[in-house]
């Protein structure tokens, strides 16, 4: 897999030129859902005009509702090690930044864990740095069933994601016999000449081992994988078309594409500041980004972490983000006291909010808090998920699971009144459902839930 960037550069280049009435036209088969051409998207990218970028995002809007309906689903993440090797430029945990770097012990992991599980958390995703020497796959390995095998009263995690450095077609089994939800992976970028100054003189450095990391991921049985780039470090056209073309060669190549997108934004980090990036992504442009990656590629899941303040992530909710990060902390043993009062963060966070806190103000603006794994467990996933969500019956499968997490989530971590009002809320939702046997599903669970049944899901 190689990014051919002339090919791209000619398609951002061709598509300075397209007509209003072009436009109007590719918005119009987005509608569709069967994705777009390249240049159709590097059309789009050319959006400036105010009643476009309007319908832009209305398009975009119906798309995420047409298939995600109102679900968000929420996780975690949780970092184990910031020891790392590499320099890169825009990172916190680059190796030329001095602290007192820590790696987890699995004692610890369990703490983090329990207290992940006490909010509520049933899905984590798991960060490190890259160090052979001290985080090696076995470590990992070991975290992973660490991780699993944390319980906190009625609190267990139940799909682990893992965003670690490329690595081998033999890793990659390893990690898929741990039983891995998603492989996540950041390109940072595409460009491979803004690549190799982002990263000097360290292992990361090797822009085509990276951009094949998916493959050798594939070839080692994990059919989930999760790009992104670092919005901010090169042209955002540039990566959203590059973005595309990496999609497109996995599905032709294995079947399936990505199984989620992320789309960070670069942000201050210890020894990072941003005057020195020429590429930085502003509001308006973030947005039709996030709106376009939507209508791009419908059925795949975009992810938005806290870098993003409050607003901004109710904003994207609207037309593109499916799932959102919640109550979070971005260093090493965050989740606890940090050695010695120090917590070196891999970047600045903007949303602070608790779960509940998420919850809460999800809910008031209709949107249904998931914190459902069915599909992972059940063996949807890869090939098999995307063509249930395609054919979108996904729906009677997502809403009753996500409810009923929902409500699992209430009778385990919330009081009386958050009990009664998130009850009253499930049933109200239960009544947009269309299958007779589904919505009985759904409110029986409310009852089993109270009377201490867990983990109930189509």
């Amino acid at each position: 897999m190689k990014i051919d960037k002339q090919y791209v550069l000619s398609l951002l280049e061709g598509a300075k030129n397209t007509t209003r009435n072009e436009i109007d036209r590719i918005l119009e088969k987005a509608g569709d859902k069967k994705g777009l051409e390249h240049s159709e998207i590097a059309a789009l990218l050319e959006i400036s005009d105010p009643e476009q970028t309007k319908r832009l995002f209305e398009v975009a809007g119906k798309i995420k509702r047409d298939v995600y309906g109102n679900r968000v689903v929420l996780f975690a993440p949780l970092y184990i090690s910031d020891y790392c090797v590499n320099n890169c430029v825009y990172c916190g945990y680059k190796c030329a930044n001095r602290f007192n770097r820590r790696r987890l012990t699995m004692d610890e992991i369990r703490k983090e864990v329990e207290i992940l599980e006490a909010m509520g958390h049933k899905r984590l995703a798991l960060e490190a740095g890259e160090d052979p020497e001290n985080c090696p796959i076995e470590y990992v390995l070991e975290a992973i069933k660490t991780i699993y095998d944390t319980y906190e009263k009625n609190g267990v995690i139940r799909r682990i994601n893992v965003n670690i450095a490329a690595t081998t077609v033999e890793n990659y089994q390893k990690l898929k016999e741990a039983q891995i939800g998603t492989y996540i992976l950041f390109e940072e970028t595409y460009d491979e000449d803004v690549y190799k100054k982002m990263h000097p003189n360290c292992i990361k450095g090797d822009y085509d081992y990276h951009t094949t990391a998916f493959d050798r991921a594939m070839e080692g049985g994990i059919d989930d994988v999760g790009a992104g780039v670092l919005f901010g470090l090169a042209n955002p056209k540039f990566e959203v078309l590059s973005l595309m073309l990496h999609n497109q060669h996995l599905e032709e190549k294995y079947g399936v594409g990505f199984h989620t997108i992320s789309v960070p934004r670069l942000r201050p980090a210890e020894g990072v500041t941003l005057e020195k990036f020429p590429h930085l992504v502003d509001d308006d442009m973030f947005k039709k980004i996030v709106a376009i990656i939507r209508i791009a590629v419908p059925y795949t899941g975009m992810i938005l972490s806290t870098r993003e303040d409050e607003n901004m992530r109710k904003e994207l909710l609207e037309y593109g983000i499916s799932q959102v990060s919640a109550g979070s902390c971005t260093g090493v043993g965050g989740y606890q006291e940090s050695m010695n009062g120090e917590n070196v963060s891999q970047f600045k966070m903007a949303d602070e909010r608790t779960p509940q806190q998420v919850i809460e103000d999800l809910m008031s603006k209709d949107y249904i808090p998931s914190y459902c794994t069915a599909c992972y467990r059940t063996g949807r996933t890869g090939e098999k998920f995307m063509n249930i969500a395609k054919s979108e019956k996904i729906h009677h499968m997502c809403k009753p699971n996500a409810l009923t997490t929902l409500m699992e989530y209430a009778v385990d971590y919330g009081d009386e009144d958050f009990i009664k009002r998130t009850e009253v809320f499930i049933k109200k939702q239960a009544e947009s459902i269309d299958r007779d046997d589904i919505k009985k599903f759904t409110l029986d669970n409310i009852d089993k839930l109270k009377n201490g049944e867990r983990d109930l899901y189509i």
